[in-house]
């Protein structure tokens, strides 16, 4: 009996990434490769990459060199964003076999089927404008949450951004299709999906990124809401100037859908806002916190903010700081702004010192955790509704409130993949 080819994976970044490198994953085993944990000998190696800050492109080549030493007759794949935006790059690290870019990672099988250990580095890649097609992805690591990618791409050009360079123009699933992956997962014991996307408020234009559906995110959630067996889903994260009042109010009506908002921030100041080139204007953004929390008084609220972008004085990050401070949010996702190539803020002066950038960093994540504190403590002594996972580690299991609060506690076998009643 011939033995089975082996591969493990890595995935660098966001939820996205996740979710394709879960599909990568039964794509290969449905070829009759057999998983392996990325720590374990394997024959071949993926690694799904993000490219949003230097310390993911500084990770990739870390994991390779450690690959190397263990396995240094082993397959290493590099695909995702960082091997869209710099493949040759990538291919001249030691020990890369094969680059996939945005448009050839889902023909991983082939490609790999066609590798021979001590050729050059293969690049499969392509013009970022020429790709098109969604392929639709979920992970599936246990029965219990899935991340679920219903859009690509993004058609925004935020000055500090790669992603337009790395995934495309903005394109999605239709609502139909969604609805079918949602009732093949609820099926399979799923209770909960995370909806996930670049620009996931951009729902509703066709694969090629041109033809607009005659639907839009709005629609999505009011099919979602009716499909039986799933218990739960999440907004994964969306613009503020997609979140309309429409879907706000759903949400807030809807026993599926959680209390759970993630809002990208990036800066409570106007005019570094605009530097950034983003839709919006802090006085939108606090609009829509303030609805929510008048809707959902308990709902969490996620904000993404960027630290040090170019421009951005201490009077400037003052205002950041006090904006947020005011806001009813409950946690704070802190980016130290990094220099990416072929992005627009390069042009902007003046360049704010790397020691700046960390303390600012420092001070926000300060915020974060007084924040949700703030917002934990509300719900001492309540009920609430938690989802533990079917994972246990040390003894311990863990899980999510409705509202994003995390439970940890002695396993229980039967609590795993349940929803169940917790005394805060």
């Amino acid at each position: 009996m011939e033995k089975k080819r082996t591969v493990a994976f890595h995935t660098l970044g966001c939820k996205l990434n996740f979710s394709e490198t879960s599909t990568l994953s039964r794509m290969l085993e449905n070829e009759g490769f057999e998983k392996k944990e990325f720590d374990d000998q394997a024959d071949v190696y993926v690694i799904n990459t993000c490219s949003v800050t230097d310390n993911a492109d500084k990770e990739c080549r870390q994991l390779v060199r450690r690959i190397q030493r263990k396995a240094p007759e082993s397959f290493v794949v590099i695909t995702g964003c960082y091997a869209q935006l710099k493949p040759k790059e990538i291919a001249s690290i030691p020990g890369v076999d094969l680059v996939l870019g945005a448009a050839e990672k889902f023909n991983i099988a082939q490609h790999i089927g066609e590798l021979a250990k001590g050729d050059a580095a293969r690049i499969c890649s392509c013009d970022i404008d020429e790709v098109s097609g969604f392929n639709a992805s979920f992970s599936q690591n246990d029965r219990t949450r899935t991340f679920l990618k219903v859009q690509d791409g993004c058609d925004y050009n935020c000055s500090f951004c790669t992603i337009p360079m790395a995934r495309g123009k903005s394109r999605s699933d239709n609502v139909a299709n969604v609805v079918a992956h949602a009732e093949k997962l609820a099926a399979d014991g799923v209770k909960e999906i995370v909806l996930t996307g670049v620009n996931l408020g951009d729902f509703g234009k066709g694969p090629d990124g041109t033809i607009k559906y005659d639907e839009n995110f709005f629609d999505l959630v009011k099919a979602l809401d009716q499909v039986g067996g799933i218990e739960r889903y999440r907004i994964s994260s969306i613009e503020p100037n997609l979140l309309t009042n429409e879907i706000i109010t759903f949400v807030a009506n809807s026993n599926k859908f959680m209390p759970h908002f993630h809002i990208p921030l990036q800066s409570g100041s106007n005019e570094i806002l605009k530097l950034m080139r983003r839709r919006y204007k802090r006085e939108l953004y606090a609009e829509r916190v303030a609805l929510i929390k008048t809707l959902m008084p308990h709902c969490a609220i996620g904000v993404d903010v960027i630290v040090g972008f170019p421009g951005e004085t201490d009077a400037h990050f003052t205002e950041t700081f006090e904006f947020l401070h005011s806001l009813d949010i409950s946690y704070l996702h802190v980016f130290t702004y990094s220099e990416r190539d072929n992005t627009k803020a390069l042009d902007i002066k003046p360049v704010v010192p790397i020691s700046v950038r960390n303390e600012r960093n420092k001070t926000l994540r300060n915020l974060s955790y007084m924040k949700m504190q703030y917002f934990t403590n509300q719900f001492t002594e309540q009920t609430r509704k938690v989802l533990f996972e079917a994972f246990e580690k040390n003894g311990m299991m863990e899980g999510y409130t409705d509202n994003y609060i995390r439970i940890s506690t002695p396993y229980r076998k039967e609590w795993a993949n349940e929803v169940v009643d917790w005394k805060m």
